[in-house]
């Protein structure tokens, strides 16, 4: 905190503090003028209700006062009286640090076991799958949601199934949390309105969905000429460049000829973060298994 906003801040303090003690101190002998019945002359209801005048009770000093002192005595010992540091020393970074060291002690015994396991056999352990549950919740569910069913208006993929943008090994998965991924699908409005129509339809054929036919045979020759390279000659996709497989109708943006027909027209550029430093290795291999466990639960079941 600068000079400045310290001695602001200071101000404020002692010029809030300094009044209401100073209130404090006066009000228990302040002389209120009143009629000899002990009322103050303030009327309502047409004199049917009367104001009267009582001391303040001991009980509301004694508090008060004890909060005075209390408040006194928090300036005195923790920040908060502008620079000052206070005669504890405490600080929030301190305390920060202290509480991340104790849980580290408590988790570094849980992840180092955990470590010598592979992802496949962590993904079979209990306590693994509760540390990267938590460690899931915590970083990944805000775009793939709490159960990892991913989000199609984000084009974050859908954890639990067996179909892979980039690889559902337990290296990809390990690999994806630790760098990241960057997505790009150009678009392809320049071939035309008509031509894109025809690529919805061609791709809603490959996923099993219900088509045009007509406009699918339309769409194919552009296919196969065109999107190839990227998706393969069945639209089965290629993970080495995260190129979707399009045969499967739980698609990243979404199944609907809408969708398609805007991913084709539009193009999708999509990134997830890398993880990786501000997750430790430790973390990541824990959270990868948890992932693999998503995919695989029959898999992890049994082992």
């Amino acid at each position: 905190m600068s000079s400045g906003w310290a001695w602001w801040v200071i101000g404020l303090i002692v010029f809030n503090m300094g009044l209401t003690f100073c209130l404090f101190l006066w009000a228990p002998f302040a002389r209120v003028p009143t009629l000899p019945d002990g009322t103050t002359g303030h009327v309502w209801a047409h004199g049917a209700l009367r104001e009267g005048m009582h001391r303040l009770p001991r009980w509301w000093i004694a508090l008060s006062l004890a909060m005075f002192i209390t408040a006194f005595t928090y300036f005195l010992l923790y920040p908060g009286f502008g620079n000052f540091k206070g005669l504890l020393g405490w600080t929030s970074h301190g305390e920060l640090a202290r509480a991340v060291e104790a849980n580290d002690a408590r988790l570094d015994p849980a992840l180092q076991r955990l470590a010598a396991l592979g992802i496949e056999q962590a993904a079979a352990d209990p306590q693994a799958r509760q540390l990267g549950e938590r460690l899931f919740v915590d970083n990944c569910a805000a775009c793939h949601g709490r159960n990892g069913r991913g989000n199609p208006l984000l084009g974050a993929p859908d954890l639990t199934d067996s179909d892979w943008v980039y690889g559902g090994s337990a290296s990809d998965i390990t690999n994806s949390i630790r760098g990241g991924r960057t997505g790009v699908m150009p678009q392809w409005n320049a071939l035309g309105e008509d031509t894109v129509k025809n690529l919805t339809q061609y791709v809603l054929g490959l996923s099993g969905q219900a088509h045009d036919a007509q406009r699918a045979a339309a769409g194919e020759t552009v296919f196969k000429t065109t999107c190839i390279a990227c998706h393969g000659p069945e639209g089965k996709g290629n993970p080495f460049i995260g190129a979707p497989n399009l045969t499967d109708p739980a698609s990243v943006y979404g199944n609907s000829a809408a969708a398609i027909e805007a991913s084709i027209g539009n193009g999708r550029q999509g990134h997830m973060p890398a993880w990786s430093p501000r997750l430790s290795d430790a973390d990541i291999h824990v959270l990868a298994a948890y992932v693999y466990h998503l995919a695989n639960p029959g898999d992890s079941a049994a082992r």
